[in-house]
């Protein structure tokens, strides 16, 4: 299957957002819809990803060699603690100021005060929650359930590498 080359950069963006779900990639190409990805994944790309058992969307080893891109999670997923995660800036603040495991898990809300005062950025609220969620699905960050859903790292701070992507 050749590929034209706005495939292969989508491909690359697969590959290096997996584990992924059709609104994050919705939103990194600029398309309307959820179904519009799906499409596009099965005209363009369907020799090269598939749905884990989680329903995300994940690039086959060709895909990957194909683009030569690193992926999104790197290491022994079925130990359950990735080496290495890329993903956008967000993500990698995010991961820098979320409670850590030994620590009491938190709000989004909390995470958004930590990044405006770290950082001095101010993103919505729903992109922290995005981009929590996005760490949770790379095995990083967990969910505790209370009153709101609260998140916490998984895996020490030091124990992963994190990369921000372009």
């Amino acid at each position: 299957m050749t590929l034209s080359e706005e495939a292969r950069e989508r491909l690359a963006d697969l590959v290096e957002l997996q584990p992924t779900k059709n609104a994050e990639l919705q939103e990194r190409w600029g398309l309307e819809s959820g179904s519009e990805v799906h499409q596009y994944l099965e005209n363009e790309l369907k020799d090269y990803y598939f749905r884990d058992d989680n329903s995300l969307i994940r690039a086959t080893k060709e895909a990957a060699d194909l683009v030569d891109v690193e992926p999104g999670v790197v290491g022994d997923e079925d130990a359950g603690v990735p080496e290495a995660i890329r993903g956008p800036e967000l993500q990698q603040q995010v991961f820098s100021v979320v409670a850590g495991p030994n620590e009491e898990s938190e709000s989004v809300v909390s995470v958004l005060q930590k990044l405006r005062e770290e950082y001095d950025i101010d993103p919505e609220a729903e992109e922290v929650r995005s981009a929590l969620q996005a760490l949770r699905r790379k095995g990083v960050v967990e969910v505790i359930y209370r009153t709101v859903p609260t998140f916490r790292l998984a895996v020490e701070r030091d124990a992963v590498e994190v990369s921000v992507s372009d």
